[in-house]
């Protein structure tokens, strides 16, 4: 998982807007119809906690990706704090559970996100307008 994170972060500091101030937003297109925005939430001196959501008309609001990832700058790792309806993520859960999560979904949660920005990064156009 430390792999995945490692390369989260590199992934993610190419999407980015430049100026990672509180409030900046940077969207994409990747499809028709479909669009992903990276907005910071929280910069601090060695952490940014930005969200990543998914628009697409399409589709109920409750079916769009939104997950919250939180950048460590000194070790140059990002990780996945939540997703979905999922507030705070464990490293670990016990299975089986009462909400029924997988026992590595942290780990799941974060290789979803690889993908996600790598599908972007190659299929995506920087939009400078904001929807």
């Amino acid at each position: 998982m430390q792999r995945t994170c490692e390369v989260n972060y590199m992934t993610l500091m190419r999407l980015l807007p430049r100026e990672r101030e509180l409030g900046s937003v940077r969207s994409y297109a990747v499809g028709e119809g479909l669009h992903f925005q990276l907005t910071v939430l929280e910069e601090s001196r060695f952490t940014t906690r930005v969200a990543l959501t998914q628009h697409n008309p399409e589709l109920p609001e409750w079916l769009q990706s939104k997950i919250e990832i939180r950048l460590y700058h000194d070790v140059r790792m990002a990780e996945v704090c939540a997703a979905q309806q999922i507030s705070r993520l464990k490293p670990r859960y016990d299975y089986p559970n009462t909400q029924m999560h997988q026992p590595d979904e942290k780990a799941q949660v974060n290789l979803f996100l690889a993908d996600w920005l790598n599908f972007c990064l190659r299929h995506g156009s920087y939009l400078a307008k904001v929807f």
